[in-house]
């Protein structure tokens, strides 16, 4: 009886510093997906790393996970809530991807293989980048720019247009789509419309955030039913943004118009291909949230994003209903007294 052939792994788990070297010595192109142990690599991804390994073959394309904690190289990678994809050539740094944006990571696989192709027929030259997180040049970085001073982690003004930083929204993928594992096509669907994902994590909520969260709809019949939902499991909570050069829709409009109204039986009568029409069941059961405008989104994302960097005239414009703010070196803490039985301390780290 003939032995079955093994199967070859789609990414490559590198946990010990021999193994980054021997994936550096690699011959071609490797896409590092460089992950936090308390969220896990980006499985979204994987579908896509599945197909572009099948367009190009096992030669010179290669996949690989890399924990950030257990590699001294990635150490200020450490700590980040968005994922981040490194791409390696002949040993050196050539593009990194921020956030699990399909069809950029997409783009710049194809780009940057034939980029090395021509490199190993033709003797190109190779491009280089320098990634600040790994360099230790300029000495260890501030926990503030850790945090924040990136643009690219993500400095945000929600729902509002600024030159100086982008425009955001709170997204969840609840629980009821989480546990059907639709949570893959819903993102797939996200970045088809438009949008980037400037973070993404997975967890489940607590009693305490999400009366806090649905506060307004204490007074409401299905109040304790939808807290009991949000609580029952897993969910997914991203942070939005979406380009709009003409300045035609903000990202809360946007999205709103994706997920659809928020009954998914009026949702399939009335916008069948939204979200909600697609992957709910009934209420409370409809897949995803999305924040009501821009106060709700300042208010939400503060609450459940508390290290996001947010702009201080909207923390304080959006965010004076629900919190009262005292400033310590470097950062202003948020005290929430809306329900002091479940009182809770965030920090949101400003300019200052």
């Amino acid at each position: 009886m003939g032995s079955k052939k093994k199967e070859i792994a789609l990414q490559v788990n590198i946990s010990t510093q021999e193994l980054w070297e021997e994936m550096l010595s690699s011959k071609g192109l490797t896409v590092v997906d460089v992950y936090q142990g308390w969220c896990g690599p980006c499985k979204p991804m994987v579908s896509l790393f599945q197909k572009m390994r099948i367009e190009a073959g096992l030669d010179l394309l290669h996949f690989a996970l890399a924990e950030a904690d257990c590699l001294d190289v990635l150490e200020k990678y450490r700590g980040k809530c968005e994922p981040t994809f490194l791409f390696y050539a002949g040993g050196e740094l050539v593009a990194v991807v921020r956030g699990a944006n399909a069809p950029l990571l997409q783009k710049t696989i194809r780009e940057q293989l034939e980029a090395e192709k021509k490199v190993l027929a033709e003797g190109c030259e190779r491009k280089v980048i320098r990634d600040e997180p790994l360099s230790d040049e300029d000495g260890c970085l501030s926990h503030d720019k850790d945090i924040g001073d990136d643009e690219d982690v993500g400095e945000c003004r929600t729902g509002q247009q600024a030159s100086s930083g982008k425009t955001c929204t709170l997204a969840i993928i609840k629980p009821d789509a989480v546990v059907h594992g639709k949570t893959d096509e819903i993102i797939m669907k996200i970045h088809e419309a438009g949008f980037d994902i400037l973070a993404n994590e997975e967890r489940t909520m607590t009693e305490a955030e999400m009366r806090l969260f649905y506060q307004h709809k204490a007074g409401e019949e299905a109040f304790e039913k939808l807290v009991h939902h949000m609580c029952s499991g897993p969910s997914h909570l991203l942070i939005l943004t979406r380009p709009d050069p003409e300045g035609t829709e903000d990202v809360i409009t946007a999205w709103r118009t994706l997920m659809g109204p928020c009954d998914p039986d009026v949702a399939r009568r009335e916008q069948p291909d939204s979200l909600r029409a697609q992957f709910g069941t009934e209420m409370p059961f409809n897949a995803v949230h999305g924040s009501q405008d821009r106060e709700d989104a300042s208010r939400e994302l503060a609450l459940l994003f508390p290290t996001f960097k947010f702009s201080d005239e909207l923390l304080e414009a959006s965010l004076s209903k629900h919190f009262s703010t005292k400033e310590t070196p470097g950062s202003r803490w948020l005290h929430l007294y809306v329900l002091p039985k479940f009182k809770k301390e965030y920090q949101c780290f400003t300019n200052s």
